[in-house]
């Protein structure tokens, strides 16, 4: 025989919190990083930056792959944050629905310019 000490809860939806907390913490310690890096190269770059310098800060394969995943973690960042704020503060569906997907095909031509952008360099 089973004793019952309470209701059950009953969590419905997609999102549980904690994943979306630790997904904010991660990518914002990430951009954190890159943009210390960044700042460093800056800082102890001789002469005054002009678009040579700044491009070749980007310049090397390594430094795109960085910036490329820190362009990723930023646009995930947004959109966790940017869903919960739909999710809590707009309470028709179809209204919410519509602000998620504008948000989604606007992060996604975000990361479309970034990549155009950095491969260019």
């Amino acid at each position: 025989m089973s004793v019952n000490y309470g209701s059950k809860r009953i969590v419905v939806g997609a999102h549980y919190g904690l994943r979306d907390w630790l997904a904010q913490r991660v990518t914002a310690v990430l951009m954190a990083l890159f943009t210390l890096l960044v700042l460093a190269q800056v800082i102890f770059s001789k002469g005054p930056i002009g678009y040579e310098q700044w491009a070749g800060i980007f310049s090397p394969q390594w430094m795109k792959a960085l910036t490329f995943t820190v362009i990723m973690a930023l646009l995930f960042h947004v959109w966790v944050g940017m869903r919960e704020i739909w999710m809590d503060y707009i309470q028709p569906v179809g209204l919410r629905l519509s602000l998620q997907v504008a948000t989604i095909v606007w992060l996604l031509a975000c990361a479309g310019w970034g990549v155009q952008v950095l491969w260019r360099l």
